[in-house]
């Protein structure tokens, strides 16, 4: 499982591997190209300016290529509802199995530290 957000980690303590950036989101997307991701946890708004959607353009031109990244389902979490609808309709018309989550008990705030 991957969790892409700046903020939050998942409540009930399952395991995932997390990216707080874009940037660290592509880099793990690049590294695990072959590998299959059950389920794939996207917020919209990642903080300071950054978003999600250099993963999500990641995966559209993966997809445009040939290679999609396999993914099980792909659940935008985002309560950003514009650009949560927006990513999320972007991905299904690229073939991916996106939909929007709405679990907001699911999560928690994560322990913060500046790099």
């Amino acid at each position: 499982m991957v969790l892409v957000d700046d903020t939050r980690d998942f409540k009930d303590g399952r395991p995932a591997v997390t990216a707080r950036t874009s940037a660290e989101a592509v880099a793990l997307l690049q590294r695990l190209d072959r590998t299959t991701i059950d389920e794939l946890w996207l917020d919209y708004d990642l903080g300071f300016g950054d978003t999600a959607q250099p993963v999500v353009d990641h995966l559209v031109a993966a997809a445009a290529y040939g290679t999609p990244q396999e993914v099980g389902t792909i659940r935008v979490h985002s309560s950003n509802i514009r650009h949560g609808q927006r990513i999320c309709a972007e991905l299904v018309a690229a073939g991916y199995p996106a939909r929007r989550s709405y679990g907001a008990g699911l999560f928690v705030r994560a322990r913060w530290s500046p790099a």
